[in-house]
């Protein structure tokens, strides 16, 4: 997986950066079919907002969230972006198993 982590009015530090890529590696166990997460760390005034794009195969995941303090962002954003890939899984998962469900159904009349 290729992590992309940039700021905006904000400096990169090593301990941020640490923290994201630890808090993406829940994604990646729940679902290790990640291209590419591309993290975008930015500070207007008082609000600190982190976002992400995380590209997987066939489809592209877009999250964010707001919040008086980065590490409390960064928090909110992987567990929305947790709840959207593990209902991307689930999608892939039932996706794959409808059509033998239909040739079955067809087969029996």
């Amino acid at each position: 997986m290729n992590l992309i982590i940039q700021g905006h009015h904000l400096e990169v530090t090593p301990a941020l950066r640490d923290y994201v890529g630890g808090k993406l590696e829940r994604i990646r166990r729940h679902f290790d079919h990640v291209i590419e997460a591309d993290v975008l760390l930015s500070v207007d005034k008082l609000q600190h907002k982190a976002e992400v794009t995380l590209r997987v195969r066939g489809n592209s995941m877009h999250a964010e969230a707001i919040d008086g303090d980065m590490y409390a962002a960064i928090d909110n954003l992987i567990d929305k972006l947790d709840r959207q890939v593990l209902r991307h899984k689930d999608r892939v998962k039932n996706h794959a198993r409808e059509p033998l469900k239909h040739q079955a159904m067809q087969s029996q009349q």
